[in-house]
């Protein structure tokens, strides 16, 4: 990869800035009661407020230090938004390609989704058409929309969790190491051990809030981080290969949106095995052809140092 200029960044103050963001993302939650001393929220509606109120905080710091440490030479809007992979060129691209590939991990999800919905309809009476069972579902949409719209759990998890994780560790710890003269794939397995961090917390949650027992809590949250950790993996290399934020950004919705991938359950009848099974054969066989950086972008050499995808070509 040619260069506009030297990695101006060392090793040392590259680890430090992301392990420093990665904590701040985390202990910034705790701010308003540990460091404020405010009151308790009244509500779990206020408490979800205060805590998107930190993350944005979190993720703005991080963001301002990130354009502060990269040598940038031009402080136009455009170079400043593509060092973070926020581009208008080739969205559909980012959005699209990257959401395919992803949802073959959810085959066999997806595929017990529509045997349920099926079953369903079956239940609710046979003489009902299939356009009428459509446009029954079609027009369930506009109610569901306003539901979500007034959960605050749909905002954390489909909203602000994706997009200020995906800010933080994704489109600056990501530059930051590669500007830093990381390999890309140091850059994509250290990045997810540093989202990890920014999960320790969910072990507080399980232990205190819910009154788990020290084991079933450490378990719980072990997985959490071994799935967080290969997420986090995957999110990187998407950001890297296509130069896209939109990539990981829509990736990880989806992720949060479906849940843990399902491999095997009892109304399938294989079926579902085998859709997970091939899903999983697919997504290893179409990771690499999906994700050419040149279907991403209109040119992969001259390159500065944040923009990994060059080391490809």
């Amino acid at each position: 990869m040619s260069s506009d200029g030297d990695n101006n960044i060392s090793t040392p103050v590259a680890v430090a800035s992301c392990v420093v963001m990665a904590l701040f993302y985390v202990l910034i939650l705790y701010a308003p009661t540990v460091i404020l001393r405010l009151p308790s929220p009244s509500s779990f509606y206020n408490f979800m407020i205060r805590r998107f109120v930190c993350a944005a905080i979190s993720t703005v710091a991080s963001l301002a230090f990130t354009v502060f440490i990269l040598p940038i030479k031009s402080w136009e809007a455009s170079v400043i938004l593509g060092v973070f992979g926020i581009r208008k060129d080739h969205l559909w691209q980012g959005v699209v390609y990257p959401l395919l590939l992803t949802s073959l991990v959810y085959a066999g999800s997806l595929v017990l989704n529509l045997l349920l919905l099926l079953e369903s309809w079956k239940e609710n009476g046979e003489a009902c058409s299939f356009f009428t069972k459509v446009r029954s579902f079609v027009q369930a949409i506009p109610a569901c929309i306003m539901t979500c719209a007034s959960d605050v759990s749909f905002w954390r998890n489909l909203v602000v969790a994706p997009l200020t994780e995906e800010l933080v560790f994704r489109a600056c710890m990501v530059p930051l190491l590669l500007c830093a003269g990381f390999r890309i794939y140091y850059a994509i397995f250290l990045c997810p051990i540093l989202f990890s961090l920014a999960h320790l917390n969910h072990f507080r949650e399980m232990y205190i809030k819910h009154n788990r027992s020290y084991i079933k809590a450490s378990l719980i949250v072990g997985l959490q981080l071994g799935y967080t950790v290969v997420f986090g993996a995957y999110a990187s290399f998407l950001f890297i290969r296509t130069g896209h934020l939109a990539a990981p950004l829509f990736a990880h919705i989806f992720c949060n949106y479906m849940g843990l991938p399902v491999l095997l359950h009892p109304r399938g009848k294989g079926l579902v095995s085998a859709a997970a099974l091939a899903g999983v054969v697919g997504f290893v066989t179409l990771l690499f052809p999906l994700t050419k950086p040149l279907m991403y972008n209109d040119r992969t050499n001259n390159c500065p140092c944040w923009l990994g995808y060059c080391l490809w070509n």
